[in-house]
């Protein structure tokens, strides 16, 4: 047996899975480590296009993660981005390369050997966990350096399911995992490590911090991975074997129950009922919705239909991808959000100018009024599909009282026109709010008054409170959706939302956490979007909840003084 850290809940069952594989082509006795003065510029252009090439992988990732799990998940990846988008690590590669002649190679390993060490040396688990991500951004470097293909994948070899023990799997790795994957074991990571946190996101069983799992484990031998214990058994005895096999089937008879109340309504024992939706990044996605028995589109990211070409989608191809979604979901409500690229969602072929921080920039709605072009043509395409259906139309990045009634005199125009062109529209539709700046939500009483509903993304907003960079290593533990200043703000959103009759959400990755559903639910909220797997156990959650006491709960919580009180409390009372 050896043991490790839970990394992720669940138990499986499989052959080993040896990652065996060496670093990507550095230096070796067969590369010298320096090159003559007339080779440095072009050592340096090999630094460049390594830059380049990585960056594109990272973006591909980052976009894929979020549309399969969302944006949590996907933050590892945008903080990777801009790693590699920070000037210092290229200068201090580049001078590696210009001052000692260093080949390309030895100079990434040079500099990023430097920085994950420094990390590595550090005294919080949290700090020494980020390790990984810069021997991951370093891995990726020397990949691009060897020639490999942006979507090459280290599991490409794989051609049966099983277990796979690794010295380590670094955010990248873990993104491209295979469906034939049952579980993991690592040597190192800890709870926090980001291969931990989205093996739960993926709900695959892992352990990880195992020591000598590599050495100790044959590839094809016979393991089991409790991710509950921590414990990886090898070569498991017939009573082993016959007791996790049993200890496996009450786990997933727990997940499959979850799962059968799919048609059950989120209603609290005391009566408040709660609708569940889906985030989903395209139309194959709703099929998962519905098995999850997702009661609507909560969140439908239209950015993911931008990203990955030369052009944007013309009306045509945008209203198929909507009638789509509005034929899987029938009669559900769907919320389709209006373009939100920007910040760190960038669309080459827009040409958008660089900017200084470009979380606070042009982007979002933003954009889209300063663009009828774009904005135009998504709005056709979306009354074109919603035609029939219940459509529910969100306004990103909203930060004035202004900017919704542009975006709604947007919508009313692009009607007009499709009815003289006599094509079918909604008979009505609803326009709503994503309350993600502090600004719109301390105007919510006004907002309310002229928008249908409103939509709480807890990431920004939580950004945006506490003026914190959720992808800053160092500054990271401050950020906290638990804060009570942002809790405040979403009980105040709530307040104004029902004193207008109108209904406020939270499509946040709140909303899918299971220790903040009572709170929310407490705070007032009428809707929760997730992504379509976290569905489940949050309605679980919801149909034992009183919302009396949740309510008292949110009280109690808005009087704490910081989020570690908040999740204390909410410990305390699970």
């Amino acid at each position: 047996m050896i043991q490790g850290i839970p990394g992720a809940p669940g138990i499986a069952i499989g052959r080993a899975l040896t990652l065996a594989r060496s670093a990507p082509a550095s230096t070796s006795a067969a590369k010298p480590e320096t090159v003559a003065a007339d080779d440095v510029e072009r050592e340096l252009r090999r630094v460049d296009e390594a830059f380049r090439g990585t960056k594109r992988k990272l973006q591909r990732l980052k976009e894929d993660t979020e549309r399969r799990l969302g944006g949590k998940e996907a933050d590892i990846f945008a903080a990777h981005l801009a790693i590699l988008s920070d000037p210092e690590l290229e200068e201090e590669i580049r001078r590696a390369v210009s001052e000692r002649s260093l080949v390309a190679e030895a100079a990434v390993d040079a500099a990023v050997g430097l920085l994950a060490d420094e990390f590595a040396a550090m005294d919080d688990p949290y700090m020494s966990e980020r390790a990984a991500d810069f021997r991951d951004i370093g891995r990726s470097l020397l990949e691009q350096l060897a020639g490999a293909e942006d979507g090459a994948s280290p599991f490409a070899g794989l051609a049966e399911d099983g277990i796979v023990v690794a010295g380590e799997l670094t955010p990248s790795d873990t993104a491209q995992l295979p469906p034939l994957v049952r579980g993991f074991v690592t040597e190192a990571g800890g709870a926090t490590s980001h291969a931990a946190i989205m093996a739960r996101s993926l709900g695959l069983p892992a352990v990880v911090g195992a020591r000598n799992a590599v050495a100790g484990i044959r590839g094809g031998e016979t393991i089991v991975v409790d991710g509950f214990a921590g414990r990886v058994i090898v070569d498991p005895t017939p009573e082993e074997l016959a007791a996790y096999e049993r200890k496996r089937a009450e786990w997933q008879a727990a997940v499959d129950a979850d799962r059968a109340q799919a048609g059950e309504a989120a209603v609290t024992l005391d009566g408040r009922r709660i609708a569940l939706g889906a985030n989903i990044g395209g139309a194959a996605e709703t099929a998962g919705a519905l098995a999850n028995g997702a009661e609507e589109i909560g969140l439908f990211r239209t950015e993911f239909m931008y990203m990955n070409r030369t052009e944007s989608p013309d009306e045509e191809e945008q209203t198929r991808q909507y009638e789509a979604v509005f034929r899987a979901m029938e009669d559900r409500p769907v919320v389709l959000r209006t373009l939100d690229v920007g910040g760190d969602k960038e669309l080459p072929y827009l040409n958008l100018p660089a900017e200084p921080n470009p979380f606070l920039g042009w982007r979002a709605i933003r954009l889209c009024l300063d663009r009828p072009d774009l904005f135009d043509t998504q709005l056709r395409a979306m009354l074109r599909a919603g035609a029939g259906g219940d459509l529910r139309i969100l306004f990103p990045m909203v930060s004035t009282v202004s900017e919704l009634r542009q975006a709604k005199a947007a919508v009313d125009r692009a009607a007009a026109r499709l009815r003289e062109e006599g094509r079918a529209v909604p008979e009505r539709w609803e326009t709503g709010v994503m309350i993600e700046i502090p600004s719109a939500a301390l105007l919510a009483d006004v907002l309310a008054a002229e928008a249908d509903f409103f939509s709480i993304g807890t990431n920004d907003l939580t950004q945006y409170t506490l003026a914190v960079d959720r992808m800053n290593d160092r500054i990271s533990a401050l950020y906290d959706s638990y804060h009570p200043a942002v809790l405040r703000l979403i009980r105040h959103v709530v307040e104004s939302a029902h004193a207008k009759g109108k209904r406020v959400g939270v499509c946040g990755e709140m909303a899918g956490d299971p220790t903040a559903v009572p709170l929310l639910v407490g705070l007032g909220v009428d809707e929760l979007s997730m992504n379509a797997p976290a569905i489940p156990a949050v309605r679980r959650i919801v149909r034992g909840l009183r919302y009396a006491e949740a309510a008292a709960l949110a009280d109690e919580a808005l009087r704490q003084d910081d989020g570690g009180q908040v999740r204390k409390l909410l410990a305390a009372r699970a």
